[in-house]
């Protein structure tokens, strides 16, 4: 099992190589001069000479990638052009617990909803019930997240006042009224994966409840919610893990989105509010950072395989 963690984790350094040369090259082609952005409009040849050079901007490009690497590295990530403030702070002390809060909660809204539809899907297959869920599933699916987004709060906001409708309270200053902030957020966010969670689920459970093993825990009289959640969907959660792993990527794509509709000082507003500042160091930061999150997810999913299915094991 070490050999193989070694390998997976081998694996991911190399494709995080890949996403830093990717996310470099990010900032070189994009359009505009980050010395002048920084000097503005007026300046003589001298001033140009000395920030270009003090940003390294003389530097061979190979140079400079790895002077960047190091410093992402070393978390020293620089000042931004126009808002003259530190990017890891802005990024890591500030955006990222905002994205991270809502991401947690929409992920955990998804799975105590998804699991047990699609559970009650694939228990009730071809009844009322399994129809009704495939509608609920299909539903969640096309639903695009932004106008459910302004759906909520024209009906939850404006017209009843049941939730705010923008801004975020840190859950960790005050929980009540941070969970209260993140209702309509998480519901936005969450709706997508509800109904690929639900579809998964019932795929893979319809399958497994056909196998013999179960048939000989219904002979030995075993209570069905036994037979369903300790024989059954135990043996499911592979495909389970697998696709909220691999779906951690929209919730963070569609967080862009949520966050800019619900007013939310995350790593999606920033990213926005960046790109229209023409701020692309900011932005490099922050795609970096979302990659790397992504990507340590699903080397943690991969790792997680042989405790979650013990045939995976080497013997």
């Amino acid at each position: 099992m070490l050999a193989q963690a070694a390998g997976k984790i081998a694996q991911t350094l190399v494709v995080l190589l890949i996403v830093s040369i990717a996310s470099f090259s990010l900032l070189k082609l994009a359009p505009g001069d980050p010395v002048l952005l920084m000097l503005g409009s007026e300046f003589d040849q001298a001033s140009y000479d000395s920030l270009n050079k003090a940003l390294g901007l003389d530097q061979p490009v190979v140079v400079q990638y790895l002077e960047w690497l190091g410093s992402f590295v070393t978390g020293d990530w620089g000042i931004s052009y126009v808002g003259r403030a530190d990017i890891f702070n802005l990024v890591v002390r500030e955006a990222l617990p905002v994205t991270l809060t809502l991401t947690a909660c929409s992920l955990g809204l998804a799975i105590l909803i998804g699991v047990p539809v699609g559970v009650l899907s694939a228990v009730k297959k071809d009844t009322i019930w399994d129809a009704a869920a495939a509608v609920f599933a299909l539903t969640g699916t096309a639903f695009p997240s932004f106008f459910l987004g302004i759906l909520l709060i024209w009906i939850m906001g404006v017209q009843f006042g049941a939730f705010p409708v923008m801004g975020f309270v840190p859950p960790w200053e005050d929980f009540w009224a941070g969970l209260y902030h993140l209702v309509l957020p998480s519901i936005t966010l969450s709706t997508f994966f509800i109904g690929m969670i639900v579809r998964v689920t019932r795929a893979a459970l319809v399958e497994v409840l056909d196998q013999p093993y179960i048939t000989a825990a219904k002979a030995r009289g075993e209570p069905g919610w036994r037979v369903v959640w300790v024989h059954g969907v135990r043996n499911i959660m592979m495909p389970i893990v697998t696709v909220i792993g691999l779906q951690l990527g929209g919730i963070l794509q569609g967080a862009v989105l949520t966050e800019t509709v619900f007013s939310m000082p995350g790593i999606g507003q920033m990213l926005t509010n960046a790109v229209l500042g023409r701020e692309y160091m900011l932005v490099q930061a922050g795609v970096m950072l979302t990659a790397v999150l992504f990507i340590l997810v699903n080397l943690l999913v991969d790792l997680s395989y042989p405790f979650l299915d013990p045939r995976l094991r080497p013997r």
